[in-house]
């Protein structure tokens, strides 16, 4: 059994002028042990997606669907068991450890909260100098205040936080960010370090591809709140099926190669409005490689080579065409893609069953 699975999850906020779907229908797993990308730009529902995995979203937030937890459905529990999950069993980096952290109170006291809480330890002082020296910090530390910490030492300080009660999964959404270069690699060697010997399940939120390949066994790509790519990291980083991922890992230049630096590939447009979402394929008014059916036919994940899916009328076996790998990535979607007489044909089987529950 998976140690947690996403049955068709979807996520929906209320705002005044109506519902946004942050989340469309998501469904993956996660072994034990494992670990998990998700990639996508600003506004594609990973930070969505990593809070709904324990019911941190605002109050009023629909979510739709399943999150296993050990076979326990997250949306279905009740407050008291929430409370014993988050943290023992599954725990999480915040983006922005300024902001993860208390300002007003110690360092020592923010790491030994949940232990005491869940009543993990006896000796809470002792565990927190452990902890610590696990993150590369002198056990002084634990007297510090944040604001007295570099940007570097707050995030070893969060992960040091994500270990205290030594939960089977930890969520990272994007733990680097606006961190420099070089520290940014030594908190992804901690982090990939402590993954092993604690032998975590581990769920990595971030828009670098390059960094999920590297730290992460599969690779999931999002984009307008959905999946659009899942498989091998490094296969999907240099072979990717969907044009968007192939568009995200284009975006970094390759060291030492003088075009890739001078002339880098990019993207054009911007993600679609989730209020105003295009007819058929969210992607195609972007896609260099867009069908005339793609702006009729929505594909979901397809099949897409071993342990491998992708959600493009590329990847379908009756689609004519250049396959999406000889496909060059612009700045612009191809006005002269030739069309496509192809269909998606629904596949019957019975759906799992759904809760709906709002975030209180």
């Amino acid at each position: 059994m998976s140690l947690l699975s996403l049955q068709d999850l979807s996520v929906t906020y209320r705002i005044a002028s109506g519902e946004v779907a942050a989340v469309r229908d998501v469904s993956l797993d996660l072994g034990a042990g494992e670990a998990l990308g998700i990639a996508g730009e600003s506004g594609s529902g990973k930070s969505t997606l990593a809070m709904a995995l324990l019911r941190l979203l605002p109050s009023g937030t629909r979510v739709d669907g399943r999150i296993l937890l050990d076979g326990e459905d997250v949306a279905a529990m009740k407050w008291g068991r929430l409370r014993a999950v988050r943290w023992a069993s599954a725990s999480i980096v915040f983006q922005g450890a300024q902001h993860g952290l208390n300002p007003v109170r110690r360092i020592g006291e923010q790491i030994a909260e949940p232990m005491i809480v869940h009543g993990t330890t006896k000796e809470p002082d002792k565990r927190v100098a452990e902890l610590l020296a696990q993150v590369g910090l002198p056990a002084w530390r634990a007297r510090s205040y944040p604001h007295e910490l570099s940007g570097g030492q707050r995030q070893r300080v969060m992960i040091a936080m994500a270990l205290a009660c030594e939960p089977r999964l930890i969520i990272a959404d994007e733990p680097t960010t606006a961190l420099d270069v070089m520290v940014q690699a030594q908190v992804l060697t901690l982090i990939k370090k402590l993954i092993a010997e604690h032998g975590i399940s581990l769920i990595m939120i971030s828009h670098d591809l390059s960094v999920l390949a590297d730290m992460c066994d599969r690779l999931g790509v999002m984009y307008a709140g959905r999946l659009v790519e899942v498989g091998p990291s490094h296969e999907v980083f240099h072979d990717a099926r969907h044009p968007y991922s192939r568009a995200l890992a284009a975006a970094f230049p390759t060291v030492g190669d003088p075009v890739s630096r001078m002339a880098p590939k990019g993207l054009g447009g911007d993600p679609p409005d989730p209020m105003d979402m295009p007819a058929g394929c969210p992607f195609h008014p972007r896609c260099p490689v867009a069908l005339d059916t793609c702006t009729s036919i929505d594909v979901e994940l397809w099949p897409a080579g071993e342990r491998r899916s992708a959600a493009c009328v590329h990847v379908l076996p009756e689609t004519p065409g250049a396959p999406v790998s000889d496909a060059p990535v612009s700045d612009a979607p191809g006005s002269d893609a030739p069309g496509s007489d192809a269909t998606v044909s629904e596949t019957g089987g019975s759906e799992p069953s759904k809760t709906s529950v709002e975030a209180t």
